[in-house]
């Protein structure tokens, strides 16, 4: 049924065509989707990143070409200041937003869109960088659904971290705890690495980067440094225990 591209900072993807439905995930600025089903006033799409699906506000979203969904992306914003220029009008990027070719414009739909020149190009895995693009996040208040600097839940964090070294994740903790390798020993982990946290039921329900054996960044409220032992996550405001260690796993 054709592709799209979304138009705003950040789109809500919803569980259904209603503005009142949860949101369920975000499309980021330039990022395309196929287009599922459509309704009144939104389109059912599948983000061809991750495809994850939901419904978005079809006014959030502008017809593109299969041609224009192969662009390569030349890298991603880094700056919460970067912007994107839409028919010479400033839009505000999320952090991690694609950016398809630096100092070009290009024509999807009625939207010339072109971005300022703050971009990193994407590089391979690497500890230091790992922790340079993690920092960034700090502070930014946990959302459920969230993929952006805006607001985000864990694994839109992990995931936008992760993308901007060319690792490719899935969308939601469960799907994520299924990829990499097993790190046997918490004295064994590295910066980078994901650590995984189930509920009473067994499942996995939280996740976050591993800074070093002993430390922890991850969306919980906002994100946020805490401590880490084999059992799991101490808060280091208050000293409560706040999440149960399921496994660490090694993506890269």
């Amino acid at each position: 049924m054709g592709y799209v591209a979304c138009i705003v900072a950040a789109a809500p993807l919803r569980a259904d065509a209603s503005h009142r439905s949860e949101m369920v995930s975000q499309l980021l600025f330039g990022e395309f989707a196929k287009v599922l089903d459509t309704s009144k006033e939104f389109t059912k799409v599948a983000g061809l990143y991750d495809s994850y699906e939901g419904w978005c506000q079809t006014s959030q979203l502008t017809a593109v070409t299969e041609e224009d969904t192969q662009l390569p992306v030349a890298g991603y914003t880094f700056s919460k200041d970067t912007v994107a220029l839409v028919n010479n009008t400033e839009v505000p990027l999320s952090i991690a937003t694609p950016v398809y070719g630096g100092g070009v414009t290009h024509q999807w739909g009625p939207y010339s869109v072109s971005y300022s020149p703050a971009f990193l190009k994407m590089q391979p895995f690497d500890e230091v960088i790992t922790r340079q693009l993690a920092m960034p996040y700090l502070n930014v208040p946990y959302l459920w659904g969230g993929r952006s600097s805006f607001g985000l839940d864990c694994s839109g964090f992990t995931q936008q971290v992760m993308k901007m070294m060319g690792i490719k994740m899935l969308r939601d903790a469960s799907q994520q705890a299924l990829q990499g390798r097993v790190v046997d020993f918490l004295q064994e982990v590295k910066c980078g690495d994901l650590a995984f946290f189930d509920n009473d039921d067994k499942k996995i329900t939280h996740v976050g980067i591993m800074l070093n054996p002993g430390e922890i960044i991850h969306a919980s409220g906002r994100v946020r440094i805490d401590k880490m032992d084999n059992s799991g996550i101490l808060n280091s405001d208050t000293g409560q225990r706040t999440h149960k260690l399921r496994v660490v796993k090694r993506i890269w």
